[in-house]
């Protein structure tokens, strides 16, 4: 999500030199990756390590229109998403969404989530 290779072992080096020998909670390291990264991560946390739930992107496609939204999910969860091989992005709410893509929707695999036809 971070989308930027150095960033993000600044922030994993960063985490090592400034809790160095500390007993850290789950809070501190959550508020410093989303302050190093500047980016809101609560609701993936709370969706990757306070449920079991795999969130789904449901899809369909009507009329040549492509739309989006998350599902099984926490509320408020709105990770955005890279489509495989493309540097492209999307943006998946809960609430159907239509996207403009050209191609089949393909997401990047590095992302752990289900996609369905919805």
């Amino acid at each position: 999500m971070i989308n930027d290779d150095e960033k993000f072992r600044m922030i994993l080096r960063g985490l090592n030199k400034d809790f160095y020998h500390q007993t850290v909670t789950s809070a501190q390291v959550e508020k410093y990756m989303s302050d190093q990264s500047g980016m809101d991560l609560s609701k993936v946390f709370d969706q990757y390590l306070r449920t079991v739930k795999i969130p789904v992107l449901e899809h369909k496609n009507v009329k040549g229109k492509t739309s989006i939204r998350w599902t099984n999910c926490v509320e408020g969860f709105n990770m955005k998403l890279k489509l495989q091989g493309k540097d492209q992005w999307i943006y998946p709410t809960t609430q159907w969404q239509e996207i403009n893509i050209k191609d089949k929707l393909s997401i990047d695999p590095n992302f752990y989530i289900l996609v369905k036809k919805g």
